[in-house]
């Protein structure tokens, strides 16, 4: 299992941590190989996703990348993650999981917004906190919510396409959480994907 300074130091070369859900845990498998081959390496695969604890276990035996579990709430959801193979916990908002990974070891990224909640996420061990839902504020929220927190690791998530990406980026984001932008909506399409995820990509060498 990764650490949580390995994962920062992951995410920070990266700069882009697709975000799957589907409907599906085939779908699931099929997009997130498609990402994989496409060059990424740290994947969150959404437990909303029906039978998307057999879609860690599956991609999480491709040694190219980490698989991390999202909307994890709750102990239970950890230790099932866990079980699965998914190497990093994200959470929707602050929740008590995030110090049931943090007292195991497992890196978490804590869903929150507000500069008390980021904190909060903190105090409780979060490796690193998810902006949610970035599209709130934008890339200027992100530039106040730093100013008083500049060492803070952020990543911003929700609403993020390669523009906002990029300026995420700039104004300091250690990496971006990419859905529906890079992953599509209704059926799965493997070609747009692959498509789409070129663009995604070149944001790791965008100054």
């Amino acid at each position: 299992m990764v650490s949580s300074a390995e994962l920062v130091q992951l995410l920070r070369a990266e700069r882009v941590m697709p975000i799957i859900r589907s409907t599906a845990s085939e779908d699931a498998v099929a997009i997130g190989r498609t990402l994989i081959d496409a060059g990424f390496r740290v994947l969150e695969v959404s437990l909303t996703t029906p039978g998307a604890l057999d879609a860690i276990a599956e991609l999480s035996e491709d040694p190219r990348a980490e698989i991390g579990a999202g909307t994890v709430l709750t102990a239970t959801d950890v230790s099932a993650a866990t079980a699965a193979g998914a190497s990093f916990m994200v959470t929707p908002a602050v929740t008590a999981s995030i110090e049931v990974s943090a007292a195991a070891g497992i890196p978490v990224l804590a869903g929150a917004l507000t500069p008390t909640e980021v904190l909060a996420a903190l105090e409780r061990g979060a490796t690193a906190v998810k902006l949610f839902p970035a599209e709130f504020g934008g890339p200027s929220y992100l530039s106040a919510l730093r100013s008083p927190l500049p060492d803070a690791p952020i990543i911003p998530v929700g609403g993020v396409d390669v523009e906002s990406g990029h300026e995420y980026l700039r104004r300091g984001a250690l990496a971006v959480g990419v859905g529906s932008p890079l992953t599509g909506t209704g059926p799965v399409d493997l070609t747009a994907i692959s498509s789409r995820a070129a663009a995604f990509r070149a944001l790791a060498s965008a100054p």
